[in-house]
Protein backbone atom coordinates (compact mmCIF):
# COMPACT_ATOMS: atom_id res chain seq x y z
CA UNK A 1 0.00 0.00 0.00
CA UNK A 2 1.15 3.62 -1.18
CA UNK A 3 1.77 5.68 2.01
CA UNK A 4 -1.17 8.17 -0.19
CA UNK A 5 -3.34 5.76 1.19
CA UNK A 6 -2.48 6.66 5.00
CA UNK A 7 -3.22 8.37 7.82
CA UNK A 8 -1.38 9.54 10.70
CA UNK A 9 -2.59 9.55 14.24
CA UNK A 10 -0.95 11.10 17.17
CA UNK A 11 -0.67 12.36 20.75
CA UNK A 12 1.63 14.25 22.12
CA UNK A 13 1.94 14.88 25.92
CA UNK A 14 4.26 18.35 26.82
CA UNK A 15 6.21 18.45 29.72
CA UNK A 16 4.76 20.23 32.74
CA UNK A 17 5.00 23.40 33.68
CA UNK A 18 3.18 25.90 35.60
CA UNK A 19 1.18 28.38 33.29
CA UNK A 20 -2.31 30.33 33.12
CA UNK A 21 -2.36 30.06 29.40
CA UNK A 22 -5.59 30.05 27.13
CA UNK A 23 -7.58 32.72 29.46
CA UNK A 24 -11.29 32.93 29.29
CA UNK A 25 -13.15 36.57 30.24
CA UNK A 26 -12.13 37.97 33.15
CA UNK A 27 -13.82 38.38 36.15
CA UNK A 28 -13.30 42.05 37.75
CA UNK A 29 -9.36 41.85 38.44
CA UNK A 30 -9.50 38.22 38.51
CA UNK A 31 -8.23 35.98 35.52
CA UNK A 32 -10.36 33.17 34.59
CA UNK A 33 -8.45 29.89 33.27
CA UNK A 34 -11.02 27.77 30.69
CA UNK A 35 -11.76 23.99 32.26
CA UNK A 36 -13.90 21.74 31.32
CA UNK A 37 -15.32 18.97 33.52
CA UNK A 38 -14.11 14.82 33.37
CA UNK A 39 -14.30 12.52 35.48
CA UNK A 40 -15.42 14.39 38.44
CA UNK A 41 -13.18 17.04 38.11
CA UNK A 42 -12.17 20.28 36.60
CA UNK A 43 -9.21 20.17 34.04
CA UNK A 44 -7.58 23.36 32.45
CA UNK A 45 -7.68 23.15 28.13
CA UNK A 46 -6.08 24.74 25.57
CA UNK A 47 -7.83 25.10 22.41
CA UNK A 48 -6.57 24.18 18.77
CA UNK A 49 -7.49 27.32 17.52
CA UNK A 50 -4.68 28.72 19.62
CA UNK A 51 -2.12 26.04 18.48
CA UNK A 52 -2.69 26.52 15.02
CA UNK A 53 -2.29 30.18 15.73
CA UNK A 54 1.24 29.66 16.86
CA UNK A 55 2.04 26.87 14.28
CA UNK A 56 1.64 29.97 11.15
CA UNK A 57 3.84 32.09 13.36
CA UNK A 58 6.30 29.13 13.30
CA UNK A 59 5.90 28.31 9.47
CA UNK A 60 6.87 31.98 8.77
CA UNK A 61 9.65 32.36 10.60
CA UNK A 62 10.82 28.46 8.93
CA UNK A 63 10.60 31.40 5.53
CA UNK A 64 7.52 28.80 4.10
CA UNK A 65 4.92 31.22 1.94
CA UNK A 66 2.20 32.62 4.03
CA UNK A 67 -0.83 34.56 3.29
CA UNK A 68 -1.99 35.59 6.76
CA UNK A 69 -0.12 37.32 9.37
CA UNK A 70 -1.02 38.71 12.46
CA UNK A 71 -1.42 42.70 13.44
CA UNK A 72 -0.48 43.41 16.79
CA UNK A 73 -1.15 47.04 16.85
CA UNK A 74 -4.80 47.15 16.58
CA UNK A 75 -7.47 47.98 18.82
CA UNK A 76 -8.64 44.58 18.51
CA UNK A 77 -7.67 40.73 17.52
CA UNK A 78 -6.85 41.65 13.98
CA UNK A 79 -4.86 40.01 10.86
CA UNK A 80 -4.19 40.63 7.39
CA UNK A 81 -4.20 38.37 4.09
CA UNK A 82 -2.02 39.46 1.39
CA UNK A 83 -4.33 38.02 -1.05
CA UNK A 84 -7.26 36.10 -1.87
CA UNK A 85 -6.32 33.11 -0.51
CA UNK A 86 -4.51 30.49 -2.47
CA UNK A 87 -3.89 26.84 -1.69
CA UNK A 88 -1.42 26.49 -4.34
CA UNK A 89 0.56 29.84 -3.32
CA UNK A 90 0.59 29.65 0.20
CA UNK A 91 1.46 26.34 2.87
CA UNK A 92 -1.13 28.35 5.44
CA UNK A 93 -3.89 28.36 3.65
CA UNK A 94 -3.34 24.85 2.45
CA UNK A 95 -2.37 23.47 5.84
CA UNK A 96 -4.74 25.51 7.80
CA UNK A 97 -8.04 26.26 5.50
CA UNK A 98 -9.93 29.45 5.35
CA UNK A 99 -13.40 30.92 4.75
CA UNK A 100 -13.98 33.91 3.24
CA UNK A 101 -17.79 35.36 3.73
CA UNK A 102 -17.48 39.36 2.12
CA UNK A 103 -19.65 38.60 -1.26
CA UNK A 104 -18.03 41.42 -2.90
CA UNK A 105 -14.48 39.39 -2.49
CA UNK A 106 -16.15 36.62 -4.16
CA UNK A 107 -17.57 38.09 -6.80
CA UNK A 108 -14.00 39.66 -7.64
CA UNK A 109 -12.63 36.20 -7.46
CA UNK A 110 -15.12 34.26 -9.16
CA UNK A 111 -13.88 30.57 -10.23
CA UNK A 112 -11.82 30.58 -6.92
CA UNK A 113 -12.92 28.68 -3.62
CA UNK A 114 -14.14 30.87 -0.83
CA UNK A 115 -13.43 28.26 2.13
CA UNK A 116 -11.40 25.25 2.37
CA UNK A 117 -10.71 22.55 5.35
CA UNK A 118 -7.93 21.89 6.76
CA UNK A 119 -6.03 19.63 6.46
CA UNK A 120 -4.52 19.55 10.40
CA UNK A 121 -7.05 18.04 12.26
CA UNK A 122 -6.73 18.99 16.24
CA UNK A 123 -8.17 18.68 19.35
CA UNK A 124 -8.08 20.20 22.61
CA UNK A 125 -5.04 20.20 24.94
CA UNK A 126 -6.72 18.98 28.14
CA UNK A 127 -4.46 19.24 31.30
CA UNK A 128 -3.20 15.69 32.50
CA UNK A 129 -3.70 16.64 35.99
CA UNK A 130 -7.11 17.90 37.73
CA UNK A 131 -7.21 21.67 38.17
CA UNK A 132 -6.45 22.51 41.78
CA UNK A 133 -7.71 26.11 42.11
CA UNK A 134 -4.50 27.74 42.58
CA UNK A 135 -3.71 31.41 41.95
CA UNK A 136 -1.18 33.99 42.11
CA UNK A 137 -1.38 37.64 43.32
CA UNK A 138 0.13 40.76 41.41
CA UNK A 139 0.30 44.33 41.79
CA UNK A 140 -0.25 46.82 39.31
CA UNK A 141 1.11 49.90 39.97
CA UNK A 142 -0.23 53.71 39.42
CA UNK A 143 0.53 55.26 36.75
CA UNK A 144 1.29 58.72 38.67
CA UNK A 145 3.56 61.50 38.48
CA UNK A 146 3.64 63.25 34.74
CA UNK A 147 2.62 59.70 33.21
CA UNK A 148 1.28 60.84 29.97
CA UNK A 149 -1.47 58.23 30.28
CA UNK A 150 -3.03 56.25 32.89
CA UNK A 151 -5.24 53.05 33.38
CA UNK A 152 -6.85 53.65 36.25
CA UNK A 153 -7.26 56.13 39.98
CA UNK A 154 -5.52 53.62 41.73
CA UNK A 155 -3.11 51.17 41.66
CA UNK A 156 -4.72 47.15 41.50
CA UNK A 157 -4.03 43.98 42.69
CA UNK A 158 -4.79 41.54 40.06
CA UNK A 159 -5.48 37.58 40.78
CA UNK A 160 -4.27 35.35 38.31
CA UNK A 161 -5.82 31.35 38.33
CA UNK A 162 -2.59 28.94 37.49
CA UNK A 163 -2.11 25.25 36.99
CA UNK A 164 0.67 23.32 37.16
CA UNK A 165 0.45 20.78 34.76
CA UNK A 166 1.48 18.69 31.02
CA UNK A 167 -0.96 19.20 28.76
CA UNK A 168 -1.90 16.27 26.32
CA UNK A 169 -3.83 17.02 22.57
CA UNK A 170 -3.87 14.81 19.36
CA UNK A 171 -3.61 15.69 16.05
CA UNK A 172 -4.58 13.53 12.78
CA UNK A 173 -3.19 13.94 8.98
CA UNK A 174 -4.76 11.97 6.18
CA UNK A 175 -1.37 11.96 3.53
CA UNK A 176 -3.63 11.75 0.55
CA UNK A 177 -4.75 15.15 1.23
CA UNK A 178 -0.84 16.16 1.25
CA UNK A 179 0.25 15.33 -1.71
CA UNK A 180 1.96 16.79 -4.85
CA UNK A 181 -1.24 16.31 -6.42
CA UNK A 182 -3.16 18.66 -4.26
CA UNK A 183 -0.06 21.75 -4.39
CA UNK A 184 3.33 21.13 -5.23
CA UNK A 185 4.91 22.15 -2.54
CA UNK A 186 2.58 20.16 -0.23
CA UNK A 187 5.22 17.67 0.62
CA UNK A 188 7.59 19.64 1.71
CA UNK A 189 5.10 22.07 3.63
CA UNK A 190 3.72 19.08 5.74
CA UNK A 191 6.68 17.87 6.40
CA UNK A 192 7.56 21.83 7.71
CA UNK A 193 4.43 21.11 9.44
CA UNK A 194 5.39 18.20 11.39
CA UNK A 195 8.64 20.04 12.19
CA UNK A 196 6.96 22.47 13.49
CA UNK A 197 4.96 20.83 15.69
CA UNK A 198 7.86 19.17 17.63
CA UNK A 199 9.03 22.80 18.01
CA UNK A 200 5.52 24.28 19.38
CA UNK A 201 5.58 27.05 22.35
CA UNK A 202 4.08 30.89 22.34
CA UNK A 203 0.19 29.02 22.13
CA UNK A 204 -2.23 31.19 24.13
CA UNK A 205 0.59 32.79 26.19
CA UNK A 206 -1.58 34.95 28.23
CA UNK A 207 -0.50 38.09 25.74
CA UNK A 208 2.69 37.32 25.48
CA UNK A 209 3.51 37.37 28.90
CA UNK A 210 3.56 33.74 29.99
CA UNK A 211 5.80 31.02 28.45
CA UNK A 212 4.77 27.62 28.12
CA UNK A 213 5.89 24.68 25.60
CA UNK A 214 3.44 22.92 23.79
CA UNK A 215 6.58 20.41 22.33
CA UNK A 216 6.73 17.19 22.70
CA UNK A 217 7.94 15.48 25.43
CA UNK A 218 6.74 12.05 24.66
CA UNK A 219 4.82 11.06 21.47
CA UNK A 220 2.91 8.11 20.24
CA UNK A 221 2.08 8.21 16.95
CA UNK A 222 0.46 5.97 14.26
CA UNK A 223 1.14 5.78 10.49
CA UNK A 224 -1.77 3.18 9.10
CA UNK A 225 -4.48 2.91 6.50
CA UNK A 226 -6.83 2.83 8.81
CA UNK A 227 -9.65 5.77 9.40
CA UNK A 228 -9.59 6.04 13.07
CA UNK A 229 -6.47 6.20 15.28
CA UNK A 230 -7.54 2.58 16.81
CA UNK A 231 -6.33 3.88 20.02
CA UNK A 232 -6.94 6.06 23.06
CA UNK A 233 -5.89 9.67 21.79
CA UNK A 234 -6.20 10.63 25.59
CA UNK A 235 -4.44 7.82 26.53
CA UNK A 236 -1.51 9.50 28.81
CA UNK A 237 -2.05 8.82 32.50
CA UNK A 238 -1.03 11.52 35.04
CA UNK A 239 2.74 9.76 35.39
CA UNK A 240 3.43 10.18 31.85
CA UNK A 241 2.76 6.14 30.72
CA UNK A 242 0.72 5.28 28.10
CA UNK A 243 -0.49 1.91 29.33
CA UNK A 244 -2.12 1.17 25.76
CA UNK A 245 1.09 0.24 24.49
CA UNK A 246 0.49 -2.82 26.38
CA UNK A 247 -2.35 -3.69 23.33
CA UNK A 248 0.79 -3.55 20.59
CA UNK A 249 0.64 -6.98 19.67
CA UNK A 250 -0.07 -9.39 16.81
CA UNK A 251 -3.85 -9.59 17.74
CA UNK A 252 -4.68 -6.05 18.58
CA UNK A 253 -2.36 -2.71 17.58
CA UNK A 254 0.55 -4.31 14.73
CA UNK A 255 3.61 -2.54 15.86
CA UNK A 256 4.82 -2.07 12.58
CA UNK A 257 2.94 1.14 12.31
CA UNK A 258 3.73 2.47 15.49
CA UNK A 259 6.22 5.38 15.60
CA UNK A 260 7.23 6.16 20.01
CA UNK A 261 9.39 8.85 20.92
CA UNK A 262 10.21 11.15 24.10
CA UNK A 263 10.50 10.40 28.03
CA UNK A 264 7.82 7.27 27.44
CA UNK A 265 10.43 5.37 25.45
CA UNK A 266 13.47 6.40 27.71
CA UNK A 267 11.66 6.08 31.24
CA UNK A 268 10.85 2.28 29.39
CA UNK A 269 12.28 -0.82 30.80
CA UNK A 270 14.93 -2.56 28.73
CA UNK A 271 11.95 -5.43 28.81
CA UNK A 272 9.32 -3.62 27.23
CA UNK A 273 12.15 -1.89 24.66
CA UNK A 274 12.77 -5.36 23.44
CA UNK A 275 8.76 -6.50 23.14
CA UNK A 276 8.04 -3.59 21.38
CA UNK A 277 11.37 -3.57 18.87
CA UNK A 278 10.07 -7.23 17.87
CA UNK A 279 7.08 -5.80 17.36
CA UNK A 280 8.42 -3.89 14.65
CA UNK A 281 7.81 -0.35 16.62
CA UNK A 282 10.34 2.51 16.07
CA UNK A 283 11.67 4.37 19.63
CA UNK A 284 12.76 7.47 19.70
CA UNK A 285 14.42 8.80 22.53
CA UNK A 286 14.24 12.40 20.70
CA UNK A 287 10.63 12.94 19.69
CA UNK A 288 11.61 16.00 17.15
CA UNK A 289 13.94 13.00 15.55
CA UNK A 290 10.78 11.08 15.48
CA UNK A 291 8.66 13.55 13.61
CA UNK A 292 11.38 14.71 10.96
CA UNK A 293 11.58 10.57 10.13
CA UNK A 294 8.16 10.31 10.25
CA UNK A 295 7.60 12.91 7.86
CA UNK A 296 10.49 11.77 5.62
CA UNK A 297 9.11 8.29 5.49
CA UNK A 298 5.69 9.45 4.41
CA UNK A 299 6.88 11.09 1.26
CA UNK A 300 9.68 9.58 0.52
CA UNK A 301 8.02 8.94 -3.02
CA UNK A 302 7.83 12.83 -3.40
CA UNK A 303 11.49 13.85 -2.69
Amino acid sequence: MTNSKKNLFATILTYPAPSSNYRGESEENRTVIQRIHKGGAEYAVISPESMRNALREILIQKSLPSNRSRLHNEEQLAVEFKEFPDKDKYADDFLFGYMVADKEALKKNKGKPGKRDSVLRMNLAVALTPYQYDATFHQSPLNAGKSPWKNSASSALLHREVATTAYQYPFALALADCGADKAAEAPKWTQTLLQSIGELSNVAGGHARSYYEMAPSSIVLRLTPSLVAGFNTYGFDDQGRFPELSRIHQDDLPGSEFWIGGAVVRNMSDVDKERLKKEGVRLYENPQRLLADVGAAAFASAS
